[in-house]
């Protein structure tokens, strides 16, 4: 078995690590026996939305954002078809600003999104920046109820704070971190079989059960009757939690 991840502009977003999800995505799918068909694709590059699996954009700056959106709206209609077919987007940063409607600059210049998500971004004065602990929505995430499941962890850089539509679902609620836009104490979004989010780090192997998510729901979307085949993650999750016990303070 084979899942295709295209990892969209790595030369451009790239901060803070955040190839290392592609690296992780692989990784886990190697260990399942499942070959990880990496596409890299960047300015003016032929993209077959439809045939991924797996879409990830990462976090950049606001010049190359209004590059890159100019780019992608020239392939709006495919990825907005995909994405309603059930493409899991993986987007952090900048690359979750771009799927919303605007990014609003100090200068009051507005970066036009995408539009596919009901989301907007307004730059603040002050960065936020640092670690971002978040207690899942079961509900949104559709995950189980065990104990290691129900946080995410990653780092937070950014001045651009946003805000979610009526429609729009957050990842879940800040307990340490600023989240979205430090104020609402909520983080990221979820459309679909999209996830968008401020968590860089890289996010993925800070939060093994959240790549598993990722790859399970692009199983599914081949064959509603896949399952992942388990790891032992033992480490994962005990580096995890200890990071979590240390954010909050807990014994």
């Amino acid at each position: 078995m084979k899942l295709t991840i295209c990892h969209l502009y790595p030369d451009l977003l790239d901060l803070y690590g955040d190839r290392g999800n592609i690296l992780a995505l692989s990784a886990r799918c190697r260990w399942r026996g499942i070959e990880p068909v990496i596409q890299r694709a960047s300015l003016g590059e032929d993209l077959d939305f439809l045939g991924m699996d797996i879409l990830f954009l990462g976090g950049g700056s606001d010049r190359e954002q209004g590059l890159l959106v100019q780019d992608l709206m020239r392939r709006e209609n495919e990825l907005r078809s995909a994405i309603e077919s059930g493409l899991v987007v993986l987007a952090i940063c900048g690359g979750y600003q771009m799927l919303g409607k605007y990014y609003q600059m100090t200068s009051g210049e507005k970066i036009q999104g995408l539009d596919i998500l009901d989301v907007w971004t307004i730059a603040g004065a002050k960065r936020l920046i640092g670690n971002v602990v978040v207690d899942l929505d079961e509900n949104v995430l559709g995950i189980d109820s065990s104990p290691e499941l129900r946080t995410l962890l990653g780092f937070e850089n950014h001045s651009g704070q946003t805000h979610l539509g009526e429609g729009m679902k957050p990842l879940g609620k800040v307990s340490f971190g600023n989240g979205n836009n430090g104020q609402d104490g909520e983080e990221g979004v979820r459309y679909r079989n999209v996830f968008g989010t401020y968590m860089h780090g890289p996010l993925l192997p800070k939060n093994p059960h959240f790549a598993d998510l990722l790859l399970e729901l692009a199983l599914q979307r081949r064959d509603p009757n896949t399952c992942l085949m388990e790891l032992d993650d033992r480490l994962e999750k005990l580096a995890h939690e200890t990071m979590v016990k240390r954010l909050l303070k807990q014994p």
